[in-house]
């Protein structure tokens, strides 16, 4: 005879399913990453034919937006697999070679270290990108020094937090061993 489950085991149960409730934002993530795979594809139309006329510091900042939008889009793909893999489901096919290394290796601390990572680089191209902007003093002028120093201060708030949530991760880490 089977005991039937009780009201502890139901509602456990219950929460243990709710975990299906954030495949909906998964998926919303691949429409994110679609919609990223289209900006990029509209900007490099729009630099490949203004090649000829293009500076080198043209050409540069092209390259440094198509990094960035590719960052980004690395970026939702690392929170789509991880996050999917860690807090829904573990993926039931077998990918052979084609798997990334990375993927069912990523834990939480490693997908916040990802994040912070893929963040602050991002944030670093923005910043590359706005500094090469400035071609001579009237444009650094009327580009505006306050907006300056704001991407220079947010940038490095971005990489002391990566590197306070790292020196968290190892303290974590060091305390479990000991």
């Amino acid at each position: 005879m089977t005991e039937k489950p009780n009201l502890e085991t139901r509602f456990e149960q219950g929460l243990f399913a709710s975990r299906w409730l954030m495949a909906p934002m998964y998926l919303g993530l691949v429409v994110a990453l679609a919609m990223m795979s289209f900006i990029f594809v509209r900007e490099l139309f729009y630099y490949v034919p203004k090649l000829m006329e293009m500076t080198a510091e043209d050409t540069i900042l092209a390259a440094l937006t198509l990094i960035d939008l590719t960052l980004a889009a690395n970026l939702l793909l690392i929170v789509l697999f991880s996050g999917y893999e860690n807090f829904v489901s573990k993926f039931d096919f077998d990918a052979g070679a084609d798997r990334p290394e990375w993927m069912g290796k990523v834990d939480f601390s490693g997908l916040k270290m990802k994040l912070i990572a893929s963040i602050v680089a991002i944030s670093g191209i923005h910043l590359l990108k706005k500094f090469m902007e400035i071609r001579d003093i009237d444009s650094a002028i009327t580009f505006g020094q306050s907006e300056m120093m704001w991407l220079v201060i947010i940038h490095l708030t971005f990489v002391v937090s990566g590197v306070l949530m790292a020196l968290m991760d190892y303290l974590q880490a060091k305390s479990y061993k000991g």
